[in-house]
């Protein structure tokens, strides 16, 4: 019998093996998930997670699974951005693309053991960005709900799709087709330059400036009043962006960022 080094034996030397189980013998037919770049970086996101752990409880990271367009946009941003993410993929060739861009593993997310083997209870907040295969999609997301992540975010293709998402548990669900249309159709068909639409139709837009406002404070072009829209703030040409008040004089070069339902600004943006 080989004794741990430690002298604690066997048994002590097994609870020291790594926390992840990426490196465990699985059943045949599960498709072990594995780190790109072999032993190697299953050892490096398995000490990463480990030093996480003795640092503080986890707070923050991110799932993110499937690494089509939508999927890899939010892994690299994420990790450019600082956050811990890791990414979850089937296809070896998308693995071999994004190998060393992120912490990713190449595993099966529609079985649950899989997930299971990557840790996806370690992590807060989960993207499902697998949108083309509805049952993968579904799959995908019903597992994270079983395990009872607290934050799931879903892809759609169509609103169906959407409302299977829902109810499901999905606590989000993106049409990121049908949104960036949406998008482009109000910047094309008039004045704004960007439209973000929040909720309820509470939307914020960025325009130049109508005519009848240039060289006037917006006090005294009383906006809110005659259009029932708030200038939230001014950014004049090569100067820093400022909150805007009543006493902010508006110039025909400025950018304004402007706030209020999507049909008044619509109506404020068609002034000339």
């Amino acid at each position: 019998m080989v004794e741990h080094p430690d002298g604690r034996g066997p048994a002590a030397a097994e609870e020291t093996a790594g926390p992840t189980g990426l490196e465990q013998p699985r059943p045949a037919g599960l498709g072990t998930p594995r780190a790109t770049g072999g032993e190697r970086a299953a050892g490096e996101i398995a000490r990463g997670r480990s030093r996480r752990a003795k640092e503080a409880p986890r707070d923050a990271g991110v799932l993110v699974i499937g690494l089509g367009r939508f999927g890899s946009a939010i892994a690299l941003t994420l990790d450019r951005l600082g956050h811990d993410v890791l990414a979850v993929e089937s296809s070896p060739q998308l693995v071999q693309h994004y190998t060393g861009r992120f912490p990713l593993v190449e595993a099966d997310a529609t079985n649950p053991e899989a997930l299971e083997q990557v840790g996806v209870r370690d992590f807060p907040v989960a993207v499902v960005g697998v949108g083309t295969s509805l049952e993968a999609s579904v799959l995908i997301t019903g597992n994270l709900v079983d395990v009872g992540t607290p934050q799931i975010w879903a892809k759609a293709v169509s609103a169906e799709h959407a409302r299977i998402l829902h109810r499901i548990g999905a606590h989000h669900v993106v049409l990121p087709e049908a949104d960036a249309g949406n998008r482009v159709a109000h910047l094309v068909s008039g004045k704004l330059l960007d439209y973000i639409e929040v909720e309820d139709g509470f939307t914020i837009v960025k325009m130049r400036p109508p005519r009848e406002t240039q060289g006037f404070t917006i006090g005294q072009s009383e906006i809110r009043k005659k259009y029932g829209v708030t200038v939230i703030g001014v950014k004049p040409p090569g100067e820093e962006f400022v909150y805007a008040t009543d006493q902010t004089r508006i110039s025909a070069n400025d950018i304004l960022i402007v706030s209020g339902h999507a049909d008044l600004l619509e109506r404020f943006a068609a002034r000339p």
